[in-house]
């Protein structure tokens, strides 16, 4: 953990406070946490390359278009970084609608329907993890845009790495349908969603543990199952 007085001028704030005191004395449960990443990242990576081969190719023949999706995002202390998951959608989506994905986007490709079903999209973000952009359990990282909306409180959010999974995302699992039918997708997800996401994200800092990460792992795997 950064010294209070090092941290973004956004983050030294009084909403804030109380979940950097509660990090700042679980030194040796972040260093674990980083430690079962590291390890992790790279056994998963081993076991998932033949898998991830397949669906390269699978990706490729299905739609035209790189097989990779890149999106810069925010994570620890408001850093940048460019994640990476297998791209499910068509080329140059972005450009066709909003940031957010909802129920039957007419976007999605023919094998991003299932890869994004199933979470296999999310396979590459092991690299992300293995680099240290990303952690196994965690905030999902927004994209400035949406970070940029932030409330004060939400800042805790970064004091930690973006998560692959995180309790929000159990709970939220079904997020496209809830903001199909907007009429304004970003302003429902910035004003309605992101703020309900956020009440689990700041509850899963003050419960974090080690042994806690673990546990939301095992029901993100029950969840997607």
């Amino acid at each position: 953990m950064k010294k209070w007085e090092d941290l973004p001028p956004q983050f030294q704030n009084e909403s804030v406070r109380p979940y950097y005191d509660i990090l700042s004395h679980k030194t040796a449960a972040l260093i674990l946490k980083r430690c079962f990443d590291i390890l992790i990242s790279l056994i998963l990576t081993l076991i998932c390359l033949p898998f991830m081969l397949i669906i390269a190719v699978w990706i490729k023949c299905d739609s035209k278009g790189s097989v990779f999706f890149l999106q810069k995002r925010i994570t620890k202390y408001g850093r940048p970084f460019r994640i990476v998951k297998f791209r499910t959608m068509v080329t140059d989506a972005e450009k066709q609608g909003t940031q957010v994905t909802v129920k039957n986007d007419s976007r999605v490709t023919g094998a991003g329907k299932f890869l994004r079903k199933c979470r296999l999209d999310e396979l590459p973000q092991l690299f992300n993890v293995l680099k240290g952009d990303m952690t196994f359990v965690g905030t999902r990282p927004e994209v400035p845009k949406y970070v940029d909306g932030y409330t004060d409180e939400m800042y805790a959010t970064l004091l930690m790495p973006a998560g692959i999974t995180s309790l929000a995302s159990i709970k939220f699992k079904d997020e496209e349908k809830l903001l199909s039918g907007a009429k304004d997708t970003d302003e429902v997800y910035l004003h309605t969603v992101l703020p309900q996401k956020m009440v689990y994200n700041l509850e899963y800092i003050s419960k974090f543990s080690f042994f806690y990460d673990i546990k939301l792992m095992f029901q993100t795997f029950f969840a997607v199952i």
